[in-house]
């Protein structure tokens, strides 16, 4: 088994790798385009290179996923409750705009909102996001035609975060930027980006990631930080980053990180916090009350069962499941043959944090398709798991359809809704187990075949190991002696020279 003094570090200009020559669904699908690139093909003397390449069909994929909403913009969202789910087309964005007050010009946080919620129930980056683009929306007209405009301006804001992802995504990987076009073309993440805002903080922690992959932990700490302000999840990556330095002794760069993303953290949330305390917390306090919703498994447990499972009980199993999880990824860090790589933990803990939680959301798939897309960069296992979330896009609509349609029953009932959710859960595991494998066999790992140790590692990348436990601290002393060539781990530096 290969070590860490074997290990190449990725050179800074480094050769791509062409998906069709080791991925056979890629060398399949570029026949749509002509094929593969052929080996005396002049690469980088042309404008589309594959960065850009990649930004535009994440543009193009999000100007398609608009499309799909056009019948409940054209009415839809107006006018019958059911149609906006018998279409599929459904956003909590124009309802919102007169829902939580920006139509009235209420303040967030610190105006309460007429109805049960009082506050606005997002965290404050998010907050910004939508008063932004509520003073960009014409205030003349219909609230019909205010509501538009509101969605569309957020979308257009939408769409900035999307190319920003697909462009980190393909620069991350220096020698894999065609990996960018599986969150370019991922079509959950066309059908599910203007639901909400979370392609905000989905971009602001795929910069995070290029900004460590760059070796610069200050910049990813401060983007964690805020990305942290606009959605909760984001903060999770800290905790496999704590491992994997710990593995490597890297202490310093963690905790130039970790201030980072405390200090941000707290230069956006500290003043609503100390100036309108109650309307800051209500984020909180929502998500801790939020009883078993859509999506997740105790929502599939209590309809087969007919029991009421409470959130008290949800939130104290969702807990106890998230610490095992941690402990599980912590021993697997920390004994893995080879040292995981960054990306590979951070979709493994933010894919336990989704299939533990009480809620599913459709566009929660959003927090998932760049951290997919960087550990187990293969079509055949992506397209899997996205077809599987395309599945439970469809099933949630219909089910909502057939439980709004009254005695006309159109739509999906509960036990077709329940397959959904478990084509999601099995979808998801599925991916975690391929990644899993990925770690505990490194040769399976394209990333590393194509010759790299860990390219969105940062510091990590080629680091010796420090601290290393069971197996792989005890290699075998009395193995057969093997005269001839040898595979090494990684990619040869500039001069011949390796770390």
């Amino acid at each position: 088994m290969p070590s860490a003094e074997t290990t190449r570090v990725s050179t800074d200009e480094p050769e791509p790798v062409r998906p069709t020559r080791e991925d056979e669904v890629a060398l399949t699908g570029s026949e749509l385009i002509g094929g593969p690139i052929g080996r005396r093909a002049l690469l980088g003397t042309s404008w589309w290179t594959p960065v850009r390449v990649v930004a535009l069909v994440a543009i193009g994929m999000f100007a398609l996923g608009m499309v799909q909403k056009l019948p409940c913009y054209d009415g839809a969202w107006f006018f019958g409750a059911s149609s906006q789910y018998t279409h599929a087309c459904y956003s909590d964005i124009p309802h919102l705009y007169q829902g939580r007050g920006f139509a009235d010009g209420l303040v967030p946080y610190f105006d309460k909102i007429p109805g049960d919620m009082e506050y606005l129930e997002y965290p404050v980056l998010t907050g910004v996001f939508m008063e932004v683009a509520a003073w960009l929306t014409p205030g003349s007209g219909t609230i019909q035609d205010q509501e538009q405009w509101y969605w569309m301006v957020n979308a257009g804001m939408l769409m900035v975060c999307a190319a920003v992802i697909a462009v980190c995504c393909a620069r991350i990987h220096r020698r894999r930027p065609w990996d960018g076009l599986l969150v370019a073309l991922a079509p959950a993440f066309a059908l599910t980006a203007t639901i909400n805002w979370d392609l905000l903080a989905v971009a602001l922690l795929a910069a995070a990631m290029l900004m460590w992959s760059r070796r610069r932990p200050l910049a990813f700490g401060v983007l964690v930080g805020l990305a942290t302000a606009a959605k909760f999840y984001p903060f999770l990556v800290l905790g496999p980053l704590f491992v994997l330095c710990w593995r490597a002794g890297k202490w310093r760069a963690f905790a130039t990180a970790l201030l980072g993303a405390v200090g941000a953290w707290l230069a956006v949330n500290l003043p609503v916090m100390l100036l309108a305390p109650e309307g800051w917390s209500k984020f909180y306090r929502f998500s801790q009350e939020r009883g078993v919703d859509f999506g997740s498994f105790f929502l599939v447990i209590s309809q087969r069962v007919n029991i009421q499972i409470t959130a008290e009980t949800a939130n104290a199993y969702a807990m106890v499941s998230m610490v095992l999880v941690c402990v599980g990824l912590v021993a697997l860090t920390l004994t893995a043959p080879r040292r995981p790589r960054f990306a590979q933990l951070a979709f493994l803990i933010v894919a336990a944090f989704i299939l533990t939680n009480k809620v599913y959301s459709p566009q929660y798939v959003l927090w998932l398709v760049p951290l997919a897309a960087l550990a187990r960069p293969r079509w055949r296992d992506f397209l899997i798991w996205q077809a599987c979330e395309v599945a439970y896009f469809l099933g949630i609509w219909m089910y909502l359809a057939y439980t709004t349609s009254g005695d006309a029953h159109k739509g999906l009932p509960a036990e077709g809704y329940q397959l959904a959710i478990m084509a999601h859960l099995l979808g998801t595991l599925y991916l975690c187990v391929v990644v899993v494998c990925d770690i505990f066999l490194p040769e399976r790992d394209v990333v590393r075949r194509a010759g790299d140790d860990d390219p969105s590692g940062g510091v990590l990348d080629g680091a010796e190991d420090v601290h290393v436990y069971g197996a792989a601290a005890h290699p075998p002393r009395h193995a057969m002696p093997f005269e001839g060539p040898q595979v090494e781990w990684g990619s040869r530096g500039p001069g011949g020279s390796s770390l």
